[in-house]
């Protein structure tokens, strides 16, 4: 089933996020949910929105369908994980616009409570440390109130990645041709 389109640019940026932050996480989500089939299933549009982005941090918001759900009917532990590693390599992308998110290293999930189908979860992703070669992140999932108020915690999780090679080329720096 085609989720529908929505272009990064047709998206509001929220209060308080980072406008070129915003638009790169926009564009990267745009570029990458389609080509990976489990993130295609778990996190399209319009069940995914975005709602801010700024250096090392990224907040959106899931409401939970069908697809995301155990035989019991709460937030699958494997659905969790798929959402942990897609938030930390976001958080990994605000940190400094980059594209490339690296691989996963160590994914450590804490299931702490549930949520049901239709209800709408927010997912906030945070970059404690992008290094040369590793990169650390934080993800928290926790249930959005009818208020909109961010309400009970549902995961927290530690998300590793090897990252070398992914680091944005600095357009402020001339290109050095090493001397013969």
């Amino acid at each position: 089933m085609a989720s529908p389109s929505v272009e990064p640019s047709d998206i509001p940026i929220p209060t308080g996020s980072d406008s070129a932050c915003f638009t790169h996480i926009s564009n990267q989500i745009a570029l990458r949910v389609p080509l990976s089939p489990i993130y295609h299933l778990l996190l399209s549009p319009p069940a995914l929105r975005l709602v801010h982005a700024s250096p090392g941090l990224i907040r959106a918001h899931l409401i939970l369908g069908p697809q995301h759900l155990n035989a019991g009917g709460s937030l699958h532990g494997s659905a969790s994980a798929t959402i942990v590693d897609w938030a930390g390599g976001m958080a990994i992308a605000s940190w400094d616009l980059r594209s490339g998110t690296g691989v996963s290293a160590d994914i450590h999930v804490n299931y702490i409570g549930g949520a049901r189908e239709g209800e709408t979860v927010e997912i906030e992703g945070r970059a404690e440390k992008v290094g040369g070669g590793l990169a650390f992140t934080s993800v928290r999932i926790a249930k959005v109130r009818e208020r909109g108020e961010v309400g009970p915690l549902v995961i927290t999780a530690t998300h590793t990645k090897y990252v070398r090679g992914t680091a944005p080329v600095r357009k402020d720096v001339a290109s050095v041709e090493p001397s013969a």
